[in-house]
């Protein structure tokens, strides 16, 4: 059975982006570390990530392609520590958000293990344009 792609109907010219875009959605569903989006404004958002044990400099915040990504990696553990249990996942961990257009990251922040990030959806104009017809 063959894919059918997006970008190979007639009326759906140039959105072959969106289908890669799904794609790398798909790819981010990892379970770790959990999260919660809420709706915190008409136009704004946040993305809290539980990251216990894991301080601001282990974590990394950036934007690549249209798409947010938190990365978190704990320092190497003292050699001489010894764990009778260590229950408290501190695995390295990458989580992506595919961000819409018209979406922009406002802040970073950390309150008591949880790592929130503040979006807000920016007002687009839209574009009205007057394509002239020139004869041949």
């Amino acid at each position: 059975m063959s894919k059918i792609s997006l970008g190979a109907h007639p009326y759906l010219l140039g959105f072959d982006q969106l289908e890669r875009l799904a794609e790398r959605a798909a790819k981010g569903a990892e379970g770790y570390p959990p999260y919660n989006i809420e709706h915190v404004a008409p136009d704004g958002f946040r993305i809290s990530l539980a990251v216990a044990g894991f301080s601001e400099d282990d974590l990394t915040v950036t934007i690549e392609d249209r798409q947010l990504v938190v990365r978190g990696r704990m320092a190497e553990p003292d050699e001489d520590r010894v764990f009778l249990h260590r229950g408290i996942a501190g695995r390295a961990f990458q989580r992506s958000f595919v961000l819409a257009d018209g979406v922009e990251v406002v802040a970073a922040s950390m309150e008591n293990g949880l790592l929130h990030v503040d979006l807000r959806r920016v007002a687009t104009q839209q574009v009205v344009q007057t394509i002239p017809i020139s004869r041949k």
